[in-house]
């Protein structure tokens, strides 16, 4: 009876270890994630770091400025004509200064904010 339940176990943990490798020979295991080498690394993290940082500001300023456009909507019946107009509201102390390479794209129509790429 052991024999029975043995034979079958066996014979499929064998199976499962002689599954075909994805990996190719020769070809090193981070390669696929970028072709990245230890050597670079640190520029990598760096550079990423960088990246996330101004994916952070971006979401928080756009934030920001579009929950201030609902509140000068819900105020005064109508979205600002442009950013300066909640600046001088009073619904924000300044406007924010958007990423490098980037800028505050503001449409009066929708009531939204973005930043898009200079």
């Amino acid at each position: 009876m052991k024999r029975q339940f043995c034979l079958p176990l066996a014979a499929s943990l064998l199976l499962i270890g002689c599954g075909q490798s994805n990996d190719k020979p020769g070809q090193p295991t981070n390669a696929a994630a970028g072709g990245s080498s230890p050597l670079s690394a640190p520029a990598d993290y760096v550079g990423a770091l960088g990246k996330a940082q101004q994916l952070a500001v971006k979401t928080v300023d756009t934030t920001s400025l579009n929950q201030a456009v609902q509140m000068f909507n819900v105020e005064n019946g109508r979205n600002p004509k442009d950013l300066n107009e909640l600046v001088e509201k009073k619904f924000i102390p300044s406007i924010p200064a958007a990423p490098y390479g980037m800028k505050l794209e503001y449409d009066a129509a929708e009531g939204k904010v973005k930043v898009v790429k200079q």
